[in-house]
């Protein structure tokens, strides 16, 4: 005891002994500032608010009722300021005497829900204040009127870098999403997340049932979903019943489409004089058979284009009721959507049944769980849209006008099955290689007999469980199933008239399908998904953390089965199964496969005083995809921001609300390549086995390299909002095709990993929203660019070649490839002054003339060069709205720019040496020097239209009105509307429509107007 107290009087020594030598720190007088804060609009306290005293460490955290107690403030004149995340702060000055109480209120405005906004990313949620990657959100209350029977379809002109393109006009057809460009040679389809559960498709989803969409563009937001994010994420968050009495909405809308922009084709006259043009210009001998023919009293005058196309019909109804108490919140919904397409006999018809369940309960204080579940079952008949076989489109631009759509009754080979004409004034013998007319196929005929049906049944739900451990501890399992079963059934009908072809079974049958031909087959693809997660966070005074940890387990499988069978006696419905088929010409298929994923994550964020912020993610994926050597793919990803905003230097620059600077950098993988892609393959050939394709057990993840600089500011209250984002993506060890020697035998090629695609662009958007007085307005725009370019191919693969297009080193993907063609020849002497060389064609004056690349006078392959690139390098959208009392508007512009097409429809139309029809551009074809530059001669020989060249690459650039919504409110749970989409568009485009994905077109079935009526609903 004795010790103890000489220590403590040897202390209290010490402390003396310092008081004495430093009397300020025991006499400093101080005083006590106390408030209250309160929320401007409401005028109600504000608990958990921040108030500081700027320059100290003194600060506290606002009570219940809003108020605080600072304690120990220095004397002297500070500034303190109240912070809380979605409110703007105004710093008050103070003046502090020794012991003195002061008082301070502050009143803070609540900025626009940018900052407050909960935004759901990588297996959980996070502030849009915090969230330091490229992230982009659409509620889809915002896109109410757009109206459109695809989710894909609602995105399209809403985020900066992220391009939905449909892929041609016919209903159902698949929508094709880019974000950030082409990154790689394979499949380039971003990952969809719904409820937690990735998909590759949300085609079946019903756009009704969406609350958000989340786009995740970068490495950073997207490294949590690792191997399946290179090509980006985009997270989508169904509606959920909510709190309160129960609400029955109905929506629906009703409507008309009309093909537009259609051609003005040759009537039957300006055919003939056209015809008879071509065969003075082919140096044929004799008599001219057109200048006959113009005699002939049976020339029809057709237009072959308002024949195929009619008014399409759409109907969409859509069904909800929602609810809940405090323990269980409820939603169920049912929508219809029905097309009817814009090509006569409604054989391209689409049609969609949803029906969607969601349900939460709180168990208790610490457990919730829920299930979403949605049936989806879509028809569709299938037609040919792109001018592919059997082209009904393109045969409508190409028939000429002389021949009628029907026979004439008195025909012998007219019957009351097959009406139509098929081959030309019905004269024998038929001789393909000497034909006046061409031996297309007649179009109404080819939508008439087209019998594509395809149905699918999908089920994807999920069944959750969410435990709070402690309060800032939650687990949660979540367990999904993806269940897609499908039926395709394709009745090729033989029709037409009989050519005198054929085998020995088939004589005397017509020569379109012959012999009748039934193709059926089924399938069925199961995904299995069960992921857990462990989810940390906690906020104090300065810091906020959150932190998770998680697994998940995939598993798919898909088998299909099919057959086919030609040659049925009878054709009606109740016929058309593969029993009734011949049995001589049969076939059936059948197979399966399955592949698997497991992966490990991770992700913390932590931020310091609202104005630091930090991210970093890390995900291991093992896939069944690659050999054992290789299965694990690593992807780490680190992002930063700087809320510059909220640092003290900008406390007098009240005009900017929020301005925050982000960077990030992170890896992500692709795992979408073919099962098995590393194995050795083998076929069987009598009694040997025989290897098919050589496996590469070196397989392994092509991997994306992404870099994101990006700047967000907020003015006027954030009322304004601007983002400013600067990427490079760069994607290497891209899987290539690589065909060996044919010393190896007959092998398929084995998949390598070889190639390197970089993109690299700006993004920007802005958003202005005017929600207070009578008259309320905002404006949503963006635009992003993109620059794409190939870096690396295979040794053995230096140049990937398609029909119209190439890729390879220093250009875009999929660049159009061809000769240069410059004007038309004029003459003689400019032909012969140009091509020296011995190798040329006999040109004559009016031929298109190439560009002599390598100056040898002379035009063949070496002179072919990259004419046009098929990526667009610029994107954009415009939304504007608009409300005055009831009434409403809403506009929605989109376009594209820097992107060329292939126009094959033009070539056949207007420059083809064949019979066709044609557009009536050719009116001014070449005749006679100085008569014509750009259409050549008009001709049964080749004028120069046989190559591909640059004179069919168009720019496909467009800018165009999509949606335009006039709504009237008759109160509070009644509107009216009307809407008009694709209503005008700007484009030197001369196709039938610039927005089609492919980049070949030839013949693409075109995007419709089309005018709804509409009214919603609530009771």
């Amino acid at each position: 005891m004795l010790a103890v107290r000489r220590i403590l009087l040897l202390a209290g020594a010490v402390l003396c002994a310092t008081a004495s030598l430093n009397p300020l720190v025991a006499q400093q007088p101080t005083g006590i500032i106390t408030g209250q804060v309160i929320d401007s609009a409401t005028r109600q306290p504000l608990v958990g608010v921040n108030v500081v005293v700027e320059g100290t460490r003194l600060g506290a955290i606002t009570r219940d009722d809003g108020t605080f107690t600072i304690v120990g403030v220095p004397v002297g004149t500070h500034t303190v300021r109240a912070r809380r995340i979605g409110y703007g702060t105004v710093p008050v000055i103070v003046n502090v005497t020794d012991g003195s109480t002061v008082s301070v209120a502050f009143s803070l405005e609540k900025r626009a829900a940018v900052l407050d906004q909960v935004v759901v990313v990588g297996y959980t949620t996070q502030r849009k204040a915090s969230i330091t990657g490229a992230v982009s959100t659409v509620e889809m209350s915002d896109l109410e009127s757009r109206r459109v029977p695809d989710v894909s379809q609602a995105l399209q002109g809403q985020v900066a870098g992220v391009t939905v393109t449909q892929s041609t006009g016919a209903p159902g057809e698949e929508i094709s999403i880019r974000i950030r460009g082409e990154g790689t040679i394979g499949n380039n389809s971003p990952l969809f997340i719904i409820d937690g559960i990735p998909s590759r498709e949300i085609g079946f989803l019903n756009p009704s049932d969406v609350a958000s969409m989340t786009v995740l563009k970068d490495a950073s937001a997207a490294s949590i979903y690792g191997s399946r994010a290179s090509a980006g994420v985009i997270v989508i968050t169904t509606k959920s019943g909510e709190r309160g009495k129960s609400n029955f909405d109905v929506n629906y809308y009703s409507g008309i489409q009309r093909a537009t922009n259609l051609p003005t084709m040759l009537n039957a006259t300006q055919y003939m004089n056209k015809m008879e043009e071509a065969w003075n210009n082919s140096g044929y001998t004799g008599i001219n058979p057109y200048t006959t023919d113009k005699t002939r009293t049976d020339l029809a005058n057709t237009n072959w284009l308002d024949e195929l196309f009619t008014s399409g019909k759409s109907q969409n109804l859509q069904l909800t009721a929602s609810g809940g108490g405090d323990k269980i919140q409820y939603l169920m919904s049912g929508g219809l959507n029905k097309q009817d397409g814009i090509v006569i006999y409604a054989n391209d018809r689409y049609q969609r049944l949803n029906f969607r369940t969601n349900i939460n309960a709180g168990l208790n204080s610490r457990l919730n769980v829920g299930t979403n579940l949605l049936l989806s079952y879509a028809m569709q008949d299938k037609l040919s849209s792109k001018g592919d076989a059997p082209g009904i489109i393109r045969h409508a631009l190409i028939r000429p006008p002389i021949i009628p759509v029907y026979k004439d009754p008195s025909d012998p080979t007219y019957t009351t099955a097959d009406p139509f004409t098929d081959l030309p004034f019905f004269a024998k013998p038929w001789d393909n290689n000497n034909n006046r007319y061409e031996f297309g196929a007649n179009p109404v005929a080819l939508a008439y007999y087209a019998n594509d049906k395809r149905d699918n049944f999908k089920t994807f739900g999920n069944i959750f469980a969410e435990y709070a451990l402690l309060p800032v501890l939650k687990f949660k399992s979540n367990v999904g199933i993806d269940l897609s079963l499908r039926h395709n059934k394709a009745l090729n009908q033989n029709f037409g008239d009989d050519n005198g072809g054929g085998g020995t079974l088939d004589q005397g049958t017509g020569r379109q399908n012959r012999p009748t031909g039934l193709n059926e087959d089924r399938g069925q693809e199961t995904t299995v998904t069960w992921n857990n997660t462990l989810n940390y966070a906690k906020e104090l005074e300065r810091h906020d953390l959150s932190a998770l940890v998680g697994s998940e387990y995939i598993k798919n499988y898909s088998s299909s089965i099919g057959g086919s069978r030609q040659r049925f006696d009878y054709v009606r419905e109740n016929f058309q199964y593969l029993n009734y088929g011949g049995t001589l010409d049969q076939n059936t298929s059948g197979s399966a496969s399955e592949w698997g994923l497991f992966s490990l994550f991770t992700s913390a964020t932590y931020m310091f005083d609202t104005r630091y912020m930090i991210t970093a993610n890390f995900r291991a994926d093992a896939s069944s995809r690659f050999a054992e050597n290789n299965q694990w793919g690593y992807f780490p990803s680190i992002s930063a921001g700087w809320r510059v905003s909220n640092e003290s230097f900008m406390k007098n620059v009240g005009w900017v609300s929020d301005l925050k600077l982000r960077a990030s950098t992170g890896k992500l993988g692709n795992q979408e390549i073919d099962n098995y892609a590393f194995l050795t393959l083998l076929r069987r050939q009598g009694d040997q086995y025989l290897i098919s394709r050589y496996g590469n057990p070196d397989l392994k993840w092509e991997t994306t390299t992404q870099n994101d600089l990006g700047v967000d500011l907020g003015l006027l209250s954030n009322n304004l909002y601007l983002s400013l984002d600067y990427f490079v993506k760069n994607t290497s060890d891209i899987l290539l095709p690589i065909s060996l020697p044919s010393i190896a035998g007959n092998v398929s090629p084995t998949i390598v990993n070889a190639g390197e695609v970089s993109n690299k662009g700006w993004e920007f958007a802005v958003n202005f929203k005017k929600t207070d007085g009578v008259f309320k307005y905002g404006i949503n725009a963006n635009a992003a660019t993109v620059t794409n370019m190939v870096e690396k191919l295979h040794p053995n693969l230096p140049s990937i070649v398609g029909d119209v297009y190439r890729t390879e080193v220093g250009h875009p993907l999929s660049s159009f490839y061809g000769y240069v063609a410059d004007v038309i020849y004029q003459d003689q002497a400019e032909i012969n002054s140009y091509l020296f060389g011995t190798l040329n064609p006999a040109d004559k004056p009016g031929d298109i003339k190439f560009r002599d690349l390598n100056g040898d006078g002379k035009i063949n392959d070496n002179d072919r060069t990259f004419i046009g690139n098929a990526i667009p390098k610029l994107a954009y959208g415009l939304n504007l709205s608009g409300g005055y009392h009831r009434l409403d508007v809403s506009m929605f512009f989109q376009g594209v720019g820097g992107v060329d097409k292939y126009n094959d429809a033009k070539q056949i139309t207007d420059y083809d040496s064949r019979p066709f029809n044609h557009s009536i551009a050719v009116l001014g074809a070449w005749n006679g020097a100085g008569t014509s530059n750009t259409i050549p001669r008009t001709t049964f020989n080749d004028n120069g239209s046989s190559k591909k060249s640059s004179i069919f690459v168009e720019d496909a650039s467009y800018f165009r009105l999509k949606n335009l919504e006039i709504g009237y409110s008759m109160g509070p749970t009644r509107r009216l509307y009307v809407s008009g989409q694709n209503l005008w568009t700007m484009t030197d485009y001369t196709g039938l429509d610039p927005e089609s994905t492919d980049i070949l077109d030839r013949g693409t079935y075109p995007q419709a107007k089309a005018f709804l009526v509409g009214i919603n609903a609530k009771f």
